[in-house]
């Protein structure tokens, strides 16, 4: 089977500097541009999928919309795609987050996010791993996720079989392309990080 991982476009956490993770931010006009740009794409180069889900946070949830709606899909939100679960941080600036839970020499995997809450590391990896299992058993042959950088790469990281150190790249609407065999171990990475609908439109690249 074929799996296209694919980010959401840019939020308004983004223009607000502030922690995102489960903080719920909605796309920005940029972003909205962003995958309207994407749908077109598609709609002239259509991949063929078969399945889409997304994150239920607001701002994969809009991408998804936007891009499904052009090629005829509906994307199921699932709740195991949500992005890293930093509850406690969520929404903050960075400056009062480093205040209030200064970052830590070391972290344990199976230690909480902070002394408050939040997800462990390997929590984190369990879920993304279940949510990748879950596409895999869904019978799909060709299918689409939309969702978050970190939880994206986590996905990645358990399908591939890299440690957590190995970064996945994901800009605004970029996307990846994996094939998995049904028959063996066998992954292949098709392509990785790509924004060729966003190629015409460089300002929307440094976003």
């Amino acid at each position: 089977m074929k799996i296209t991982f694919l980010r959401h476009g840019r939020s308004r956490a983004d223009d607000e500097n502030v922690i995102e993770g489960r903080y719920d931010s909605p796309l920005t006009a940029a972003g909205i541009q962003q995958a309207e740009l994407l749908a077109a794409y598609w709609r002239e180069n259509n991949p063929g999928f078969d399945h889409a889900e997304c994150s239920t946070l607001s701002r994969a949830r809009q991408t998804a919309e936007i891009v499904c709606d052009a090629l005829g899909l509906i994307p199921t939100p699932v709740e195991e795609w949500m992005e890293f679960d930093n509850t406690p941080i969520a929404g903050m600036t960075h400056e009062a987050a480093q205040q209030k839970y200064p970052i830590p020499a070391f972290r344990h995997r199976y230690q909480k996010f902070t002394p408050d809450g939040g997800e462990s590391e390997d929590a984190f990896r369990r879920r993304a791993a279940t949510a990748l299992e879950q596409v895999f058993q869904s019978g799909a042959e060709n299918a689409l996720v939309v969702a978050h950088g970190g939880v994206l790469n986590m996905a990645l990281r358990a399908l591939v079989g890299c440690p957590d150190h190995v970064i996945f790249p994901f800009g605004d609407t970029a996307f990846t392309v994996v094939e998995v065999s049904r028959n063996s171990e066998r992954v292949v990475l098709r392509a990785v990080a790509q924004q060729p609908h966003l190629a015409a439109h460089p300002e929307l690249l440094n976003f």
